[in-house]
């Protein structure tokens, strides 16, 4: 009895002891002690072990980019969606550690007359503030932080939460009041331990923000002295030896490197390889120990630890033979690099265009381009890497089409100016080199059909049984005591827990084997058991095993010997070559035009100063025709200038030489006298172009061509051929017009011009070719009559007559202009007719009136008709071909869409175009459609070549009563 009573008072007490410590709201011995127990062993040790797998979930997904100097701290960085404070994607342990420390600051706190009994609750505030900053919610971790400095100054966590908001201000690009922070906070700690040297390397980290690169190696050293953590002991040396690498002190980077190479496994791999490879890059590849860095690297690959760092260690061993012109084991190196599938995508990047680079030294563009096109696409588009790399891309489609010309030319130029037995012998050792590869091919095609039919084989043998001669039912080839039944239904089932016989891939080889051997090849086609297409099918099969035709020789006798495929016959090469000296001179000036284009590419756009020598010194070696030999040698001065100041020299010395009144010798002579002079590009393209303002078109096509042959190869020749193109269209036709806009976007695709040639093909020539004559209902008709472009006793008459007659005609309002036609002829024409009847009545009157009786014959023609007469410059077709049925009127695109010609040049012309542009007017080119009512304007000029038309088919637009057709 008195037990069972001492034991439940004994029970009580512990009872009445559980629950007055239970309680937060007294301050006694018992109650901080049982509240931090709970704290720190239960809600803490909880929210600690979530932060640690959220700490290492993120070191885990973190990449490092070695291509650039490490920051301090790994962790993703902040985006701007974090910066604008919304909210960011959270991490699921980080949520779970924070939810942890503010339970236990909501349940386990005991502020006791504004003070803090439980010191857990400093540490709980860290947890917090630590959660918040991994998940980028920067300001919410800030507040945390700060309450800890407000609510625990005696904390002996105070320094740590100091060091973590600086941290977070540094997130929140903060960076200099960091860095005072920390400053002042180093002065204050008294204990050279961890907590030193994070506030060291904290520091360093704000140094690098502000790019003060000296402060943060002074500072990153010592955080590197004091710090306990093996893993930031390698990250410091690694960063401290990408400092000294960035500032060219190579020792000190190496020794920093070779610090955490002498850690071996105690730092992580990826660092010992990355220093590895940074040390690579400060080797000397033609006078450094190559033994010993080829046997170190192929120790490096050979051990199974760094397989996962073979792109790293692969594209290392590739710069090694690509900087010792071994180029074969180069590419093989960046491809095993490549194959690794890295997910570092500036090393694929770097892989791919050292790759392009190689291809486009050895001459293989079409190659060099599809690998600038995967350069591009593990590039950051913003960057001025990717811009570059596209732009070279982009050139690389005129170097591909000169290259091909050039080599195509070359090739048959060299073979024809062989003699016949020289050809022979050429062709037959290119036959026997064909023969070689072809049976190489067919060799590797037969070891892998034989490949394929020992792997059937096996699969009849081994993996393959037959239930009841119905169903084919594969074995678990993993379990021989397996028992699989045979496929009840297909539906619904996965691949691979399925027996259906096509999910196995051995049984589906073994059943295309029987197959064949039953039926033999057999073309995928109605009725193929027929024996008749058994035997058309194999037959096929025989011809398609050559991609030539075979040709069958007969001996004397008439007895057919064996077949002998065509492509290995001299025959079939030489009968294609051609004799006619006509087409060899055409190959050989085309042939040399592309070198010349070719010099000229590489030196201005690739700056490869070699290789465009090279290609202007072979062009010389051709003898080109006279027009390209002095802008060669020009070319090749420039260049030499830059690579060879011997050479340039010489070349100068040419130039004044054999060309002593040439343009190009008075540049090199005395360069300010040629720059002010009215003979250079620029003042003879701006007199042009002058010329061309006052529609002087008959005078300036023979100046323009001129103009465009003696300045070959300036940078303004392109304005010149644009120039060329529109005067040609407007006194030849249409048909001139496409086909110089053609050579000017072939030949110049990159220039501007080459550029608005592209769009005037596709946008006025496509539509002007597209209209024909048609009768139509128009509002407006003309009258016209031709007369030669010279002016002669008749025609001044002639003029008079028309001039009194249309001033005499008030209710018509007719008017009379001027057009040039063509190179002879010219057009007075009568406008303003409002019927085809009254343009026939009119040019009855002007006929057989006493006071005109004008013998001139005339033509009646609607408005739309006349556009296309003057496009197509063809009258006699108009006169012999009625007008056919009406076509469907064109539709429109506003005006903004039609782009005027480009001309860079300062002076007076482009003062004018621009007070052309600002007064609404179109400035003079090839052609936009007139409107319904093409009417000359009200202070038109009878002097020959001009007039409201004269030619030009684009008066219309500074009408604005209709907009320009559309681009087809």
């Amino acid at each position: 009895m008195t037990t069972n009573i001492l034991r439940t008072a004994a029970g009580l007490a512990a009872l009445l002891l559980f629950v007055t410590a239970c309680s937060t709201r007294k301050d006694r011995f018992v109650n901080r002690q049982w509240q931090a127990l709970n704290t720190k062993y239960n809600v803490m040790y909880n929210g600690n072990m979530a932060y640690e797998k959220g700490l290492a979930d993120i070191r885990d997904k973190y990449n490092d980019n070695f291509w650039e100097v490490l920051p301090i701290e790994r962790m993703t960085p902040k985006t701007d969606e974090v910066k604008a404070g919304q909210q960011a994607e959270l991490n699921a342990n980080f949520q779970r550690a924070e939810e942890k420390a503010t339970k236990a600051i909501q349940k386990r706190s005991m502020n006791i007359d504004g003070r803090e009994r439980n010191p857990q609750m400093d540490e709980a505030h860290l947890l917090l503030g630590k959660s918040r900053y991994y998940d980028n919610r920067f300001v919410p971790a800030l507040e945390a932080f700060n309450y800890i400095l407000y609510k625990y100054p005696e904390s002996d966590k105070i320094y740590e939460a100091k060091i973590w908001r600086e941290r977070t201000n540094m997130r929140l690009d903060n960076d200099q009041v960091a860095v005072n922070n920390l400053t002042k906070l180093l002065g204050e700690i008294k204990l050279k331990d961890q907590v030193f040297a994070d506030a060291n390397a904290t520091l360093a980290q704000a140094f690098l923000n502000l790019e003060q690169r000296d402060s943060a190696l002074v500072k990153l050293s010592t955080a590197l002295k004091y710090t306990e953590v093996n893993e930031e002991k390698a990250r410091y040396h690694f960063i401290l030896g990408q400092l000294y690498e960035e500032q060219k002190e190579k020792d000190s980077a190496y020794k920093h490197y070779q610090a955490v190479i002498d850690m071996k496994r105690k730092s992580p791999r990826k660092y010992v390889i990355e220093a590895h490879a940074r040390q690579a890059r400060q080797f000397d590849y033609v006078k450094g120990d190559t033994l010993a860095f080829l046997e170190k690297y192929t120790a490096l690959l050979e051990d199974r630890e760094n397989r996962p760092f073979l792109d790293v260690l692969n594209h290392q061993m590739a710069l090694y033979h690509d900087a010792r012109k071994n180029y074969p084991a180069a590419v093989k190196f960046y491809n095993k690099s490549i194959e690794k599938r890295t997910k570092d995508d500036y090393l694929t990047a770097s892989n791919y265009r050292n790759i392009a680079q190689i291809k486009f030294n050895t001459a293989k563009y079409q190659d060099a381009g599809l690998y600038y096109d995967s350069t591009m696409t593990y590039l950051n588009p913003k960057t001025r890497e990717f811009k570059a790399i596209k732009k070279k891309r982009d050139n690389l489609a005129d170097v591909i089409k000169y290259e091909a010309i050039a080599q195509r030319n070359d090739s048959i130029l060299n073979v024809t100016s062989l003699s016949a037995n020289d050809r022979k012998e050429f062709y037959e050792a290119y036959i026997a080199k064909l023969k070689k590869a072809d049976e190489a091919k067919a060799k590797l095609e037969k070891e892998k059909q034989e490949r394929l039919e020992r792997e059937n084989r096996a699969a009849d043998n081994d993996d393959i049984e037959r239930a009841d001669g119905k169903a084919i039912v594969a074995t678990v080839k993993d379990d021989p005591n397996s028992k699989v039944s045979p496929v009840k239904s297909t539906g619904g089932t996965s691949a691979g827990n399925s027996t259906f016989y096509f999910y196995n891939p051995q049984t589906v080889a073994f059943g295309k084997l029987e197959f064949r051997k039953k039926w033999g090849s057999r073309a995928l086609k109605p009725n193929w058991r027929l024996s008749a297409l058994k035997q058309a099918d194999e037959k096929a099969d025989e011809l398609l095993t050559d991609s030539t035709a075979i040709t069958a020789a007969r001996d004397p006798k008439g007895k057919t010997t064996e077949a002998v495929p065509e492509k290995y016959t001299t025959d079939f090469y030489l009968k294609q070559l051609p004799s006619d000296k006509k087409v060899l001179d055409s190959l050989a000036v085309e042939r040399n035009f592309a070198y010349y284009q070719l010099g000229v590419i590489y030196k201005e756009k690739f700056k490869e100063y070699k290789l465009a020598a090279d290609k202007l010194e072979q062009l010389l070696g051709n003898k080109p025709e006279e027009r390209l030999v002095l802008p060669t040698y020009y070319h090749l001065f420039k260049i030499y200038e830059i690579i060879d100041k011997n050479k340039a020299a010489a070349m100068k010395n040419r130039i004044a030489t054999e060309y002593p009144d040439s343009r190009y010798a008075q540049i090199l002579t005395n360069p300010t006298e040629a720059a002010t002079s009215n003979q250079s590009p620029e003042a003879v393209y701006d007199r042009l172009f002058a010329m061309y303002e006052k529609e002087e078109y008959r005078a300036l096509l023979p100046q323009v061509e001129a103009a465009v042959t003696q300045f070959t190869g300036e940078e303004i020749v392109p304005k010149m051929e644009l120039l060329k193109a529109r005067v040609a269209g407007k006194i030849k036709g249409l048909k001139e017009y496409k086909s110089n806009l053609n050579f000017l976007a072939l030949n110049y695709p990159n220039a501007e011009e080459g550029k608005e040639a592209e769009k005037l093909l596709g946008r006025d020539v496509a539509m002007l070719e597209a209209r024909k004559y048609y009768a139509a209902k128009p509002e407006s008709w003309k009258i016209l009559y031709k007369i030669s472009a010279t002016d002669t006793p008749e025609i001044k008459k002639l003029v008079g007559l028309l001039t009194t007659f249309t001033a005499e005609r008030t209710t018509e309002r007719l008017k009379l202009s001027r057009d040039l036609f063509t190179m002879e002829d010219d057009f007075l024409v009568i406008h303003g007719i409002p019927s085809e009847q009254k343009a026939k009545d009119i040019a009855t009157i002007l006929r057989d009136y006493k006071d005109y009786q004008v013998k001139q014959e005339s033509v009646v023609i609607s408005n739309e008709n006349y556009i296309v007469l003057q496009a197509n410059k063809n009258l006699e077709d108009y006169l012999k071909t009625p007008p056919s049925d009406p076509l469907p009127e064109p539709t429109y695109v506003p005006e903004k869409q039609i782009v005027q010609p480009k001309d860079k040049l300062p002076g007076k012309r482009q003062e004018k175009r621009d007070a052309s542009k600002a007064s609404g007017t179109r400035p003079p080119g090839m052609p936009v459609p007139p409107t319904e009512k093409d009417e000359p304007s009200a202070g038109s000029k009878m002097a020959p070549g001009k007039g409201s038309n004269n030619g030009s088919l684009d008066k219309s637009a500074d009408k604005g009563k209709a907009q320009p057709p559309q681009r087809p």
